[in-house]
């Protein structure tokens, strides 16, 4: 009969399975409870505000989901391994949630006039709009990925181009001066090679009588342009050699020049493409931004929303009226601060009752030494004076023996004028 009453186990998780409540049994803590920072002992004693707070721990555990996948998404996007992720994730979203908890565990209800809860929620509220703008953007570059990526790569080749300007402008006056070197020797080569080819075909027309006098078969006349023509290249060849080399040289200066920019310009390429972290993310997705209202938008809203989640604590902190708990848990810390301060009150009584006791029985003591000792001195007085009439009385020596008496009394009760007085 009572496992009818249970109710069949079908194996399904239930609310009351989380909250850690098992059929047929109460639970001394409950989780929700703990995430609000509420007491739970005395929360237990008030039904009707189990609801409140369980909802308020709903809203603190979600702000330590949204910073936990935030957090590791970014840590993802920088270091790419997945325990990295894993461990920094559920680190941040703990500081999250604790810090969370503490904001709106310390906000109290009762007591407390609703201009001085706004003053004390401000500083939190402040608190809670940053931790929600680093919550957002990690968010936003996950929800936008496609997105980013195109743009990223749109960013890389601006990037890439600029470089090369960067690079062509490095290089401008090397690749200038050798290319005018390069043109002055070529200028001077050629000009040796239109003279050598006109001293030759000089000699040519002359020979078939195309040229020069017109007469075929003279043979002196071909025979001197021949023989300058000869004399001329030789002349000639170890300039052209020379100048050959030189611009062999220049060229090599070009080629070089030319394959260590190419060089530069593809290992830059090369970083810029694998490079591409969570910075150049977030510039890309703020260029979008600025380039598409509608990206501006999007971002903006969802960037609002979670930052509405992450004060959501607090909010409903605020707007959640007086309850009993809030009346009992204040009567609780007022009791418990009265009676802490009602035993410091006994203590300090006590301390200044053991004082005056004191005081009091050194004051006795004070009064039944000056007491003797005015006895002592008219005893001696009296015995002084008994020497005085028989006529030994010396004052040196009296004087001597009140001293000496003095001094005993002062070394045996560790006597000192001043406490006297």
């Amino acid at each position: 009969m009572a496992d009818n009453q249970q109710g069949p186990d079908t194996g399904l998780y239930t609310y009351d399975s989380f909250t850690g409540r098992g059929p047929g049994k109460k639970a001394d803590t409950n989780f929700l409870w703990w995430c609000s920072g509420a007491h739970q002992e005395l929360l237990k004693q008030f039904p009707s505000e189990h609801s409140k707070y369980w909802g308020l721990g709903g809203v603190i555990l979600a702000t330590f989901v949204l910073a936990a996948l935030s957090s590791g998404y970014a840590i993802y996007s920088v270091f790419g391994n997945w325990l990295w992720t894993i461990c920094f994730a559920i680190v941040w979203g703990l500081i999250i949630f604790n810090f969370d908890r503490f904001l709106v565990s310390t906000m109290r209800k009762y007591g407390v006039s609703r201009r001085k809860q706004l003053s004390m929620a401000l500083p939190r509220m402040a608190l809670a709009i940053l931790i929600g703008f680093t919550i957002a953007r990690p968010l936003e570059l996950k929800i936008f990925e496609k997105e980013i990526n195109t743009k990223v790569i749109e960013n890389t080749h601006k990037k890439i181009q600029l470089n090369d300007s960067l690079l062509a402008a490095e290089n401008t006056a090397l690749m200038q001066t050798t290319e005018a070197e390069r043109n002055r020797l070529y200028e001077r080569k050629k000009n040796i090679e239109d003279e050598l080819a006109r001293l030759q075909q000089s000699y040519v027309q002359e020979a078939d009588g195309t040229g020069g006098s017109q007469v075929r078969g003279v043979q002196k006349i071909a025979k001197l342009k021949l023989d300058a023509y000869n004399s001329s290249t030789l002349q000639a060849a170890p300039e052209l050699l020379s100048l050959n080399n030189s611009i062999h040289v220049q060229d090599s200066i070009l080629a070089n020049a030319k394959s260590n920019m190419e060089a530069k310009r593809a290992k830059y390429e090369l970083s810029a493409l694998e490079n591409v972290g969570f910075l150049e993310r977030n510039k890309a997705l703020t260029d979008l931004a600025s380039e598409e209202s509608s990206v501006f938008w999007t971002s903006f809203l969802l960037s609002l929303l979670i930052i509405l989640i992450e004060v959501g604590p607090i909010i409903s902190k605020l707007i959640m009226p007086v309850g009993p708990y809030d009346i009992a848990l204040a009567k609780e810390e007022l009791t418990s601060m009265a009676a802490a301060e009602e035993e410091m009150r006994r203590n300090k009584e006590m301390l200044v009752n053991k004082k005056d006791a004191w005081y009091k029985k050194q004051k006795e003591v004070s009064d039944q030494l000056v007491e003797k000792m005015t006895t002592l001195q008219q005893k001696h007085i009296d015995q002084e004076l008994d020497k005085w009439e028989r006529g030994d009385w010396n004052p040196r020596d009296h004087r001597a023996s009140m001293d000496e008496v003095m001094r005993k009394i002062k070394e045996r009760y560790q006597f000192n004028g001043e406490d006297l007085l």
